[in-house]
């Protein structure tokens, strides 16, 4: 074998798993489809490489992902450190009754605590001071107090490192100048957060904990090896282990690497999409469960923009989110959901007051969204009302021709709203009462009132864990079925919504995995 471990990925699963065993002393390599990226390359800095094009990767492989489906579009970040670059920088612990039922009997909330503390010591996590909330953050509590639920208010855990001494008063948002130098605990530079609200874009002081920058680097300290641009393309036994095939996309050439362990992590939609490859078309795995594909969720995302005339709301300073009103125990409605506020970065407002150029169904929200801001108010007096909560999770993820029987494999979605419905009303209904507590003026997306359309960054399932081969495509410690020493460790085995940002559920998850196949000494 050329390696102990090959790890397919490296977002929250895939750097977790290749930090703890290279630890424990596997020889690990990482394949991740997507560059490194850095302060000095970000494409909002650059002002290029935005788009990976999962058609055509060796083209256009850049910053953000985004699959469209017919009921549904997916964001997903194409870097080392996975959806860490792009995501809110949540660190989110569901509550306990997310995993009473759905779930192995092996994995329970309180199985997973220590492995919770863990991921949140290493991402450093720790909310926004005090004395430096947003604007955002202040209207929140306001709205959670003005209908009642103040007790339901939540200041969230945040990747992000902050300067206690920074405050709005006597600093300007985003002025770089104001973040303190530190090194951190893996030994590189980083800065204090300056309120710039750009997180989903790159930060410019990389005051946020991404993975590039705590678990890969312990694992490459510890002698993992990284290889971006590495697109796998393939998954076959092998004597002894295991043959995994890749496409490198920084030179159009393709090659093959061998392990006695394979972890697949490339998230929920890409692992997926891979096995099923490897099943339905490859035919390298043709005993994968029936189950794969099944049972994929959304995570209830939803977001309401509201505009309140004459009050500025600010909505590109300070991290992108920093605060929940939990309704998780399910007492509005029967629906388990948590409302967040958010931010919008400074290149998304920049684009809608040049009433940006993006065309199809993208182009048509722009314009509307424009179109109410001109009727209203100025883009600064708009609160981006966010949401996750626990939808169905029926979807079901296929590969189809493009063509009926010819053309090129894609993947496909189909999602039936109905079950979910319930759900995404509810949280809609809640984002006008708050909005209207407050003074807001909700504005609906058409996207859902017209044509039930979705959009998340939080997919989840696909390659559900179960108890057998009958009912999931993985077990508790995300072994595939039938197919010793190949695992999935991302949010593809999550087998339920979880109702909260999920990135902590993931890498927990792995945590607890990987400390299982170490045990094992597989």
């Amino acid at each position: 074998m050329d390696f102990d471990a090959i790890i397919i990925g490296s977002g929250f699963g895939g750097s977790v798993s290749a930090c703890r065993l290279a630890q424990a002393g596997y020889k690990v390599l990482v394949l991740e489809r997507g560059r490194r990226w850095d302060s000095t390359n970000y494409p909002s800095v650059t002002g290029k490489d935005w788009i990976w094009d999962n058609a055509g990767p060796a083209a256009l492989h850049g910053w953000l992902d985004l699959r469209i489906f017919e009921h549904m579009a997916v964001a997903q970040g194409a870097a080392v450190g996975g959806g860490s670059l792009i995501y809110a920088n949540i660190s989110a612990i569901p509550p306990s009754s997310v995993f009473e039922t759905g779930w192995p009997a092996e994995i329970s909330f309180a199985g997973l605590a220590p492995f919770y503390e863990t991921v949140g010591k290493v991402m450093n996590v720790q909310t926004v001071p005090e004395t430096q909330w947003p604007l955002r953050t202040k209207l929140m509590k306001e709205a959670a107090e003005s209908i009642d639920a103040g007790a339901r208010f939540r200041k969230l855990d945040l990747a992000v490192t902050f300067d206690p001494d920074w405050t709005y008063e006597k600093d300007t948002p985003g002025d770089a100048t104001k973040s303190k130098s530190f090194t951190n605990a893996q030994g590189l530079s980083q800065g204090t957060c300056t309120h710039c609200g750009n997180c989903d874009i790159g930060c410019p002081v990389e005051a946020r904990n991404t993975l590039n920058l705590n678990y890969l680097p312990m694992a490459e300290a510890n002698g993992a090896e990284i290889r971006p641009l590495h697109l796998v393309t393939g998954i076959a036994e092998t004597a002894g282990g295991w043959q995994v095939n890749f496409d490198r996309l920084d030179n159009n050439t393709q090659g093959s690497l061998t392990a006695r362990l394979v972890v697949v992590a490339g998230g929920s939609l890409n692992s997926t999409e891979l096995l099923l490859k490897c099943r339905d078309v490859l035919k390298t795995l043709p005993n994968i469960s029936p189950r794969l594909g099944i049972g994929w969720s959304s995570n209830g995302d939803f977001l309401t923009p509201a505009i309140y005339a004459g009050r500025k709301i600010n909505p590109s300073q300070g991290p992108t989110i920093t605060s929940a009103i939990d309704f998780l125990d399910r007492s509005v409605g029967g629906e388990s959901f948590w409302i967040e506020d958010g931010g919008i970065p400074d290149l998304l407002l920049d684009a809608l007051k040049r009433q940006a150029s993006a065309t199809g169904w993208l182009g048509r929200l722009l314009s509307w969204f424009r179109n109410d801001l001109d009727k209203n108010g100025p883009l600064d007096e708009v609160m981006p009302w966010f949401a996750q909560g626990v939808d169905a999770g029926n979807g079901v993820l296929k590969l189809r021709r493009r063509w009926w029987f010819f053309g090129e494999w894609k993947l496909s979605l189909d999602w039936d709203i109905a079950k979910s419905e319930p759900l995404i009303d509810t949280i809609v209904s809640m984002h006008k009462k708050l909005s209207a507590a407050t003074g807001g003026i909700p504005i609906v997306p058409p996207t859902w009132t017209g044509a039930k359309y979705l959009i998340t960054p939080h997919p989840l399932g696909g390659c559900n864990m179960g108890t057998a081969a009958a009912n999931g495509v993985v077990d508790h410690k995300g072994e595939v079925f039938g197919h010793k020493n190949l695992f999935v460790l991302d949010g593809a085995i999550v087998p339920e919504a979880v109702g909260v940002n999920p990135s902590r559920t993931i890498a927990a998850l792995a945590e607890r995995a990987v400390a299982l196949i170490i045990a094992e000494k597989r």
